[in-house]
């Protein structure tokens, strides 16, 4: 008996109607000293307001489960997009309640306020969508959903509570991939930025013998299959497949410095999802290695089917260091696990000249025995600074030292350039689509 009674009043809800009509009850009671006519008016108000509360209480629960709601979610969420979440909910009263929601969602979010209102007929059901965007990757813990209930009265609301906690893992952007992977296979890439590489040469891996048409190259003519068919043929060729490409990721506190929400590390992480995707499906090997003050995760490059789950394993649990990139180790680790010339991007960051030339050594032989792609970031919030006009003496002092960041960087790319190392700039938004820019117009010159 107890427990039933903490239960009714700890999930007993009283509404501001009530409280304006108890406000309203009082005044009259004090008007009742000043104006005696007004009689047993304050009585009856009074008594009346006891009676609908006591009726409201008894609509709402005379029934134990006059709702249902559920928590629709997916088995894991996106780093860095928007995820639609759902909640189902079911009136199970015999007339119209309004509802009132309470996702209780992971404290990552630090958002108190995700409550949703809502009318239900008698035997409705509804579905409320709502979108999260995680910025981190890991384990996201949900808890309850709290519904409050109120019929037409309104005096009280009734809380349930669904004990629906559970765990969803936010892996790299799978979604920003999956955006990819659709326009690649249907050849769209130039919608969204992708640029289309005009061919140098043709590659020297043959794909079959078909009869000319105008726009052809002529040197390209199978003199033996004209003679035999009476007719021009030409030889077709391919892009050669099964080329490697590994994305290495640096893990340390270069990493770390943050960017619309996400650190540098999380976009490296899902251009190297985005990148080894569209490797895979011009039918290369892609593979990956992170490296901090030691190496870290090594997947070793493939081509199979499991090939980009295992590299989405792995990169759902890398996070930034606290040290400096141990180059020694990384360049140790290429020579072994790299058999053959590879096409090597590197997802790194440099803020100065002297910490790109500390590591240039490294970065030169490693270029020896593969095509190097260096790509780290620019800083947009200097960039933002240097472009904006002085208006005092030390606003031309900042202006001054953010120009002078900024051309750092671009010395920067002149000096892996005079080595022969490819490099990309980038703000970080525009990280993926620069990187698999890159890549297309690599394959397209024939280069690896």
């Amino acid at each position: 008996m107890k427990k039933l009674f903490r239960l009714f009043y700890t999930n007993l809800f009283l509404t501001n109607r009530l409280f304006g009509a108890v406000a309203a009850c009082v005044v009259l009671f004090l008007l009742s000293f000043f104006f005696p006519w007004l009689g047993i008016v304050p009585d009856i108000a009074f008594y009346a307001l006891l009676a609908l509360l006591i009726a409201d209480l008894f609509i709402l629960y005379r029934v134990t489960d006059g709702v249902f709601a559920k928590r629709l979610a997916p088995e894991r969420l996106s780093n860095s997009d928007e995820n639609e979440l759902s909640i189902y909910i079911e009136n199970r009263y015999g007339f119209s309640v309004n509802i009132g929601i309470i996702d209780e969602i992971p404290e990552q979010f630090q958002k108190r306020d995700v409550w949703f209102t809502t009318t239900l007929a008698p035997g409705e059901r509804k579905q409320i969508n709502y979108m999260l965007r995680p910025t981190r990757r890991g384990e996201y813990e949900f808890g309850f959903i709290r519904v409050f209930v109120r019929s037409a009265l309104g005096l009280v609301s009734k809380r349930y509570n669904f004990e629906q906690a559970e765990t969803l893992p936010v892996y790299p952007s799978f979604l920003q991939m999956r955006k990819y992977e659709l326009m690649a296979i249907s050849n769209r890439l130039t919608e969204i930025g992708i640029k289309k590489i005009r061919r140098i040469g043709h590659s020297m891996e043959f794909e079959q013998v078909k009869s000319y048409v105008p726009g052809d190259d002529y040197r390209t003519i199978n003199w033996k299959a004209t003679a035999r068919r009476g007719d021009l043929m030409v030889n077709s060729y391919t892009d050669e497949k099964s080329q490697h490409v590994y994305c290495i990721i640096d893990k340390s506190r270069a990493m770390r410095m943050p960017f619309e929400g996400l650190s540098l590390l999380d976009y490296a992480i899902n251009a190297s999802l985005v990148l080894s995707n569209v490797a895979l499906l011009k039918e290369d090997k892609a593979g990956l290695i992170t490296v901090g003050e030691k190496i870290g995760s090594i997947v070793p490059a493939d081509k199979n089917y499991a090939q980009l789950n295992k590299i989405m394993e792995v990169l759902y649990k890398e996070k930034t260091r606290y040290l400096e990139t141990n180059m020694e180790a990384l360049y140790v680790t290429t020579r072994r696990v790299l058999k053959q010339r590879s096409l090597v991007v590197f997802f790194t960051n440099y803020e100065s000249l002297p910490a790109l030339q500390r590591q240039l050594p490294f970065l030169r032989r490693i270029a020896k025995f593969h095509l190097l792609l260096v790509v780290f970031f620019e800083n947009t919030e200097l960039k933002n600074l240097s472009e904006q006009p002085a208006k005092d003496v030390e606003g031309i002092y900042i202006k001054t030292i953010a120009e002078k960041f900024a051309y750092d960087k671009k010395l920067m790319v002149k000096e892996l350039a005079s080595y022969g190392i490819q490099s990309i700039l980038t703000a970080p938004q525009n990280l993926t689509i620069n990187t698999v820019n890159r890549y297309l117009e690599i394959k397209a010159k024939q280069k690896i």
